[in-house]
């Protein structure tokens, strides 16, 4: 048997369904490769090695016994903005410390009743606002690929594990590209489902119109594997879709021939790096020689995206904040009355990148501004939905980039917000719309991974991952592994 560290949930599967590994066997090397790595790579908050081997073992116990999930003896690792009964969940802030919740989150009953294993919680941008992961209070993870830069955010613990061979999969959230820009910055494969696909109910929420939970993982059929649990109703989430789910991986017939694929000039942008336009072009000429048509689509509204984005989610950033005041959750700073203490608690507790989101959406909604603001931001949002409905006439998925950049050095711009919100400018459109977004890595530049960004019709993931199955079993980039340790 290779090194199980690099093994996909695919061909882990197998070699579990013939018997030739057990999950005992592949949890107790990954929990190795984690104790290995994780000093410089720093991508768990809270490894929980004895309920990982329980899981395991469970697992072996069971399988054959029944029909299984694909997932059965899988180890994955979890975002730490997402509530696993009994487990620290801090969602990467000190105003959570130690808060380990009473219940466990739709996606996590899921993962449970497939006979999934959970190594532990991730890293992550504190309450998911970031791009770099170096907002975290507790830690900052560090590219697989050059330990220097940034896993990209806020799921840059999520990507980070995948890349470095500590989970074969793991969850991630995205509210502005926290899932597709950490796994094309890592070189792996993300996906944003359609908002109301997967449940959202235990997601400690930032913006409750935006949030989605989504997988992460080395392949597409990996992600489509993943999906088939994640996905489908839940009625304790009132924005999920009772909407019937599809077999995703039957979807992966690897044809494309009559695709449309549409191509974006406007996310092109000034200022994206050569050779991550370059891999990008390139990818999608690949996608033509698949049998796919490209279709030149205008989304002209895009360039509103960035400044309508970081009006509407602060906002609702405020409200889902409001909660963490030291009186329910977490830790509570000493003051004289009740108004000192939850003053000193949010002060002292959220760190400059939250408060920084807290007073913008706070400013957005206040007396004398929400039509300014909020009321036009959201029409704005209509606006930019529609370009996509527009573009969906004319094409059957979009290609683009996903970052403009690669991987940056860790501190380059922690001291320039708007710097380092750009780093999202490709992907917040989707979250606006509330489309499906898919990540592939696509190529290298100066090294470091780049990753093409597919998106599609609302509800229809299937195609999206038929795409960028299509294209990975024609190109070896998701083959690629990081030189660590």
């Amino acid at each position: 048997m290779t090194d199980l560290s690099s093994l996909t949930i695919t061909s882990a599967r197998a070699a579990l369904d013939a018997g030739e590994l057990t999950s005992l066997a592949l949890t107790e090397a990954l929990l190795a490769r984690i104790e290995q790595t994780e000093p410089s790579v720093k991508a768990f908050l809270t490894v929980t090695a004895e309920l990982a081997i329980a899981q395991a073992r469970a697992a072996d116990a069971t399988r054959g016994a029944a029909t299984h999930s694909p997932l059965h003896g899988i180890p994955l690792a979890i975002k730490d903005v997402i509530a696993t009964e009994g487990v620290r969940t801090t969602c990467s802030s000190r105003i959570l410390e130690n808060f380990a919740p009473p219940y466990n989150a739709t996606v996590m009953e899921r993962l449970n009743a497939a006979g999934a294993v959970m190594l532990g919680k991730l890293n992550c941008d504190e309450f998911a606002m970031g791009s770099s992961t170096e907002s975290s209070a507790y830690q900052t993870t560090g590219n697989p690929w050059d330990l220097a830069r940034v896993p990209g955010g806020s799921s840059g613990g999520s990507a980070a594990a995948v890349a470095a061979g500590q989970a074969l999969g793991t969850l991630g959230t995205d509210t502005g590209g926290s899932i597709r820009q950490p796994a094309a910055l890592c070189g792996i494969s993300g996906l944003k489902p359609t908002y109301g696909r997967v449940s959202r109910y235990g997601l400690i929420a930032y913006g409750s119109s935006l949030d989605q939970i989504g997988p992460m993982a080395w392949t597409v059929a990996d992600v489509a594997l993943m999906l088939q649990v994640l996905a489908g109703h839940d009625p304790r989430d009132g924005t999920s879709a009772n909407l019937p789910v599809p077999d995703y991986s039957a979807a992966l017939t690897g044809d494309l021939r009559g695709l449309r694929v549409g191509v974006p000039s406007e996310y092109f942008v000034e200022g994206m790096e050569p050779g991550v336009e370059q891999a990008t072009r390139t990818a999608i000429e690949v996608l033509r020689d698949l049998g796919a048509e490209i279709v030149p689509v205008s989304l002209p509204y895009t360039k509103y995206a960035l400044p309508t984005y970081y009006i509407i989610a602060p906002a609702e950033a405020s409200a889902n904040l409001a909660r963490f005041d030291g009186v329910r959750y977490g830790p509570r700073e000493p003051g004289e009355s009740m108004w000192d203490q939850i003053e000193l608690t949010r002060g002292h507790r959220f760190g400059a990148e939250v408060r920084r989101r807290i007073m913008l959406g706070t400013y957005a909604l206040s007396a004398g501004y929400y039509d300014a603001y909020y009321k036009r931001a959201q029409q704005v949002r209509t606006l930019i939905k529609r370009d996509f409905e527009q573009a969906f006439t004319q094409v059957d998925i979009i290609a683009a980039p996903t970052s403009p950049s690669v991987a940056f050095p860790i501190g380059q711009k922690t001291d320039d917000p708007l710097a380092m919100y750009l780093s999202d400018v490709c992907t917040l459109p989707i979250n606006l719309a509330g489309v499906p977004g898919l990540v592939v890595p696509c190529g290298f530049s100066e090294n470091l991974p780049v990753g093409l960004q597919l998106i599609g019709r609302p509800f229809d993931e299937a195609t999206l991952l038929r795409a960028g199955d299509a294209y990975q079993r024609s190109t070896d980039w998701h083959t690629r592994r990081p030189a660590l340790g």
